[in-house]
């Protein structure tokens, strides 16, 4: 028997639109990218009380402790993570939060482009110059991740960025299922020639399907359209819709499980089973009103969690958790004058922000005094096969060097002896520039003794004749010497 089993999980609303790429296997994939999906999709708002992005970084964040939370609870989860790809429009802004391999990719003015960076090991060898792009796809460590959500980091380093949007711009969310099959020249074609948005992502799972894709592979196509209630000048921006009874959004997802390989034998699923199947019946259901209230598509292992509670502890948490937050806006609007016209509560209101502008800026005069302390520093080192002087220090910092050439040498690295070429090459460190030239000076007697072996002893020959020629041997004596 072949068990099925997709680790995906996806939603697109009129505001929010997230792929999760689940990792683990058995031992829960599908938990942690149904649970991370689940506890964005209240994000679909058009109001948000702080900026949109540090509300999408700070409940990405909330999602990874959940994950944590639930390997604490049940330890057969451990190991489980998720990558997470994430979209929440604004007006005519796009807020973009990413960790992991899923990818974003943006058809704007005609121009295709990959938005994402993939964090992965063969990118990073892409990024250090070690790995040409086209060695990476059949490198054996391909689908090394370096981050994601999960039982791995208690704070992940995600990747957030703000686009401008314009209407009629596209743009395309995907696990790697579908880039592990089809080139982004294919991806294009489909996603420019395509004019309907369920044509678009069905042809793209099919041809990945088609391919042979190795993974579960899930697809979400969005289209930014002007605000149908604002006339011909939108004050803000939405994922355009479908002509549907129920004017869901004009975005659509889709996902699809790859048949695994014959070897992978049926496993017990890694979360628990429900003790209270009633239970777990009625909240899913609360998942589903919640969720009722707003158009949307939503795919993958969250879909199954939702519709049938076969992830009963995804649907636990899930409930808990919008029970709540419902219990805590329904405290806030019952009292909001208490805290809006205490003082107190304004102070609080901007301690925080105080508090971090503080440590940015004291994080920003450390960082400054560090850079100017590196440029103090001289080291000689290699450049273009030349001994050359640097100032500051052999080291980057992400894409900041830390040193530049401030003179070369007319001495060849391949002219020193191994031991002075390895020296050079592994950089030697000097106290200043004048001591920087003593070591070039030293170099340079070395090639000299490397380049110019001594004279052979004069043997007793007669005197050379007027006019005669030099002995080879002594031409090159004369020009290795120079000085005599």
């Amino acid at each position: 028997m072949v068990r099925f089993k997709n680790d995906d999980s996806a939603y697109v609303g009129r505001y929010l639109a997230v792929v999760a790429d689940g990792m683990g296997g058995h031992a829960g994939g599908n938990v942690a990218s149904a649970s991370t999906v689940l506890d964005l999709v209240h994000l679909d708002s058009a109001v948000y009380e702080d900026e949109p992005l540090t509300v999408l970084a700070d409940e990405i964040q909330a999602a990874n402790s959940l994950l944590s939370e639930l390997v604490t609870t049940s330890p057969q989860l451990s190991g489980m993570g998720t990558t997470v790809t994430a979209l929440l429009l604004h007006e005519q802004r796009l807020a973009l939060a990413h960790i992991g391999d899923s990818r974003a990719y943006r058809l704007k003015d005609g121009r295709f482009e990959q938005i994402s960076i993939d964090h992965t090991f063969v990118q990073r060898l892409i990024d250090e110059g070690r790995l040409r792009p086209e060695e990476a796809e059949v490198h054996p460590h391909k689908n090394v991740l370096m981050r994601v959500l999960g039982d791995v980091d208690a704070s992940p380093e995600l990747d957030l960025a703000t686009f401008d949007v314009e209407p009629g711009e596209r743009w395309l969310l995907c696990s790697d299922g579908l880039t592990a099959v089809l080139r982004d020249t294919d991806i294009e074609g489909v996603l420019s020639s395509t004019q309907d948005l369920q044509e678009c992502v069905d042809t793209l799972v099919e041809l990945t399907l088609a391919g042979g894709s190795p993974d579960n592979v899930t697809v979400a196509v969005i289209e930014i359209t002007e605000d149908p209630d604002a006339g011909s000048a939108p004050a803000t921006a939405r994922l355009s819709e479908l002509p549907s009874r129920d004017h869901g959004p004009r975005a659509s997802a889709v996902t699809a499980a790859a048949p695994p390989a014959l070897e992978d034998a049926p496993e017990a699923e890694a979360a628990p089973a429900s003790e209270d199947p009633e239970s777990e019946r009625e909240r899913a259901a609360l998942i589903r009103q919640d969720l009722s209230s707003r158009p949307h598509v939503l795919v993958g292992a969250a879909s199954l969690a939702t519709e049938t509670g076969e992830i009963p502890i995804v649907t636990k948490r899930s409930a808990e958790r919008r029970a709540a937050r419902m219990l805590t806006h329904k405290a806030g609007t019952e009292q909001p004058q208490q805290d809006g016209d205490s003082p107190r509560a304004g102070w609080k209101r901007w301690l925080l922000p105080a508090f971090l502008t503080v440590v940015a800026l004291l994080l920003v005069v450390v960082v400054w005094l560090g850079y100017t302390w590196t440029q103090t520093r001289y080291y000689v080192g290699s450049y273009d096969n030349r001994v050359a002087i640097y100032n500051g220090v052999s080291q980057t910092v992400g894409p900041i060097q830390l040193s530049h050439v401030t003179d070369i040498s007319d001495i060849p690295v391949d002219s020193l002896s191994e031991y002075h070429r390895n020296r050079v090459e592994d950089t030697l460190p000097a106290r200043d520039l004048e001591h920087a030239g003593e070591i070039v000076s030293e170099l340079r007697d070395t090639a000299k003794a490397v380049l110019c072996p001594p004279a052979d002893t004069p043997s007793p020959t007669a005197a050379p004749t007027p006019g005669a020629t030099s002995a080879p041997g002594t031409e090159q004596n004369n020009a290795c010497g120079g000085e005599r």
